[in-house]
């Protein structure tokens, strides 16, 4: 087949056959005006480098996809929407179009490489880019099937696709990231306009083979709940090979400001971002490190005892779910809480700290810390101000107490928010990093798998270098050690495996009288991980060190432990008035949880199901369920 003819399949072909051509701008994109014409012009690193960075995601997906979907199902931030089973039509078809655009781009690539190999106009290079785009479309082809399950395998033939199982799926990644990495020629000389053509790694083939063997780790563990066998033996194999080591090595693309493919996939000013109640349960009390440690002298008289609670307004905060901190507004800081808190979240009302977010820019909202809760309940409206405090909510249904709330309708500046600098452009997006591979290890350890480094050693490396990338080394020797539990049970210390009580004692101020008085509040049950019985052993040490780790870049791998594992503990929504979405969650039951709580995947685009019925149907029968959010994808737990 000839150039000419087959650049023209490419780019007729949509990769997932539904509306999106493989490259619309295709001369725009990927003809080097220094080059000579002909089929010389069309090089294979203009169309990888153009996937990588069309996959950083464009302000648009990015909003709809990286915060309003992932980040909200793996409860790295306060929001409704997918986590109470919702989803948005149209959002999901800008991801999908995307994604597939990101697809074919990398297809093209390859199938480019294969021709110039065939007719002798390839570079030196050229079998290297083939490796180092199987790897990367081995990502994107993952990304795609963990948001929907079942995914076509072979993809951009001019043809509509066959759909394959989520089994297939990921024994074809396994088997592609193997052989990628081994095909590698680490000797091949790179030119410096090759280089610039990567902006994740600048070519340099002993990272990508680091990153397709950290892959590869990441993506059989997937599969430990489901096909042990398999999932152990790709572990094993891959184990003791080059890995991710340290941050350089880690897999992250720089951000720039502005509107385009680059911009920050955090953003987008008008989303509040601001804290869950996921993490902040997590977060206080654990490491034992405390505040006036950590803060300047000037906030030290903010800082609240260790066993103060906070104000209790029950007229006004939900307490129909089992956050353990539900009805309770925390008027200060905490007494001891993760260096890390501080390190991700501003303080509200603390504008002097590089860390504080004037988002969005265009309203009094960052720096109006004061609200009200409306009369309700025969008590009087009461004017709070939230400066210097660290308190938020479950998300869910409040009903009229939510209404009442001045807090509920109007989170940002109330609540503490992502630090400014996740999201102003200027950072770094990450894919996959250094302390992920210490916790995959440290995971693969206590399921007694051969990886050469005992569970307890990864699992504090993997702490140290989250750690030392947030600048907070100086106060990790104590963490490690701490046996403090937070306030789900958990404690750091991975020798101290003593399950806690099954509740707490603590004081706490009547906000509408003033009296004080004593509670004690149960550590919830996670019964969707060991029928709740255990809130404080290895598996769930590591993985909650991991889920605080990969916030706030990776939502979508945190969101797949949970989908895996039930780990760590997510807090069931508030459930003042039934949630339609979330059927199973009733009055009676909402001290349990269960998978029918939480979301599994998001529903296949509705423009596919028009466009390609058969393709659809045959999605449908690999899913093994309906095409639903609360359906479980084959790895997860059922």
């Amino acid at each position: 087949m000839t150039m000419k003819k087959k650049l023209s399949n490419i780019i007729l072909a949509g990769v997932l056959a539904t509306s999106i051509s493989a490259c619309s701008k295709f001369d725009e994109i990927n003809t080097d005006p220094n080059a000579a014409s002909g089929s010389e012009q069309v090089q294979v690193e203009y169309f990888l480098n153009h996937s990588i960075i069309q996959a950083q995601m464009n302000p648009d997906v990015a909003e709809r996809s990286f915060v309003l979907y992932w980040k909200t199902a793996a409860h790295q931030q306060l929001a409704n929407g997918l986590t109470t089973g919702s989803y948005d039509s149209d959002w999901t078809n800008a991801y999908w179009a995307q994604i597939s655009e990101w697809l074919s781009h990398v297809n093209t690539a390859i199938q480019i490489a294969e021709e110039k190999a065939e007719d002798g106009t390839a570079q030196i290079y050229n079998d290297n880019l083939i490796q180092v785009s199987r790897i990367w479309r081995a990502y994107l082809m993952s990304e795609l099937s963990d948001n929907f399950g079942p995914i076509p395998i072979v993809s951009s033939q001019g043809v509509n696709p066959e759909f394959n199982s989520t089994k297939e799926v990921y024994y074809f990644l396994l088997d592609e990231l193997k052989d990628a990495a081994s095909k590698i020629d680490e000797g091949v000389a790179r030119t410096d306009k090759l280089k610039d053509l990567d902006p994740a790694y600048a070519y340099d083939w002993d990272k990508w083979i680091r990153y397709a063997n950290s892959m590869r780790m990441r993506l059989a563990m997937r599969l430990s709940e489901v096909d042990e066998a398999k999932a152990r033996a790709e572990f094993e194999d891959v184990a003791k090979s080059k890995l991710i080591e340290n941050f350089d090595q880690s897999f992250k693309v720089k951000e720039r400001p502005g509107w385009d493919d680059l911009s920050g996939v955090m953003s987008r000013e008008w989303n509040g971002q601001v804290i869950s109640a996921t993490l902040n349960n997590l977060f206080i009390g654990l490491g034992g490190v405390k505040s006036e440690d950590q803060l300047a002298d000037s906030l030290h008289s903010k800082i609240k005892p260790a066993d103060y609670m906070g104000k209790r307004y029950l007229d006004h905060y939900s307490t129909i779910t089992n956050d353990p901190s539900a009805g309770y507004f925390f008027d200060g800081l905490p007494y001891s809480i993760d260096p890390r808190a501080y390190k991700t979240y501003f303080i509200p009302g603390d504008f002097n700290n590089p860390k504080w977010s004037n988002y969005p820019s265009y309203s009094d909202d960052p720096k109006t810390t004061k609200t009200k809760l409306r009369e309700r309940g025969g008590h009087d409206e009461i004017e709070v101000d939230t400066k210097f405090t660290w308190s938020t909510f479950a998300n869910g249904d409040f009903g009229g107490k939510g209404t009442a709330n001045g807090m509920h309708s109007t989170q940002i500046g109330k609540i503490p928010g992502l630090a400014h600098e996740y999201r102003a452009s200027d950072n770094e997006r990450i894919f996959f990093a250094d302390w992920e591979v210490h916790f995959l290890l440290a995971e693969a350890a206590i399921r007694n798998w051969d990886v050469n480094v005992s569970a307890q050693q990864a699992y504090e490396d993997g702490i140290k270098a989250h750690f030392a990338h947030l600048g907070a080394s100086e106060f990790v020797n104590d963490y490690l050690n701490s046996e403090d539990y937070n306030r789900v049970g958990t404690s750091v210390k991975f020798t101290h495996t003593t399950e806690p009580g099954s509740s707490f004692t603590m004081q706490y101020i009547d906000g509408y009288t003033g009296n004080t008085g004593t509670v004690s509040i149960d550590y919830p049950e996670n019964t969707i991980y060991k029928n709740g019985t255990v809130k404080n052993d290895e598996l769930t040490k590591i993985i909650t060190q991991k889920f605080i780790a990969n916030n706030p870049w990776l939502p979508l791998e945190a969101w797949s432990d949970h989908r895996r594992l039930g780990l760590p503990f997510f807090e069931n929504p508030a459930r003042e008035n039934s949630l339609t979405n979330l059927p199973d969650l009733k009055a009676d039951n909402y001290h349990r949880n269960q998978i029918s709580f939480f979301p599994q995947r998001l529903k296949y685009p509705s423009n596919f199901r028009n466009v390609d019925d058969r393709g659809y149907n045959q999605a449908l029968d690999h899913l093994d369920g309906p095409d639903e959010v609360l359906t479980p994808l084959w790895w997860a737990q059922k």
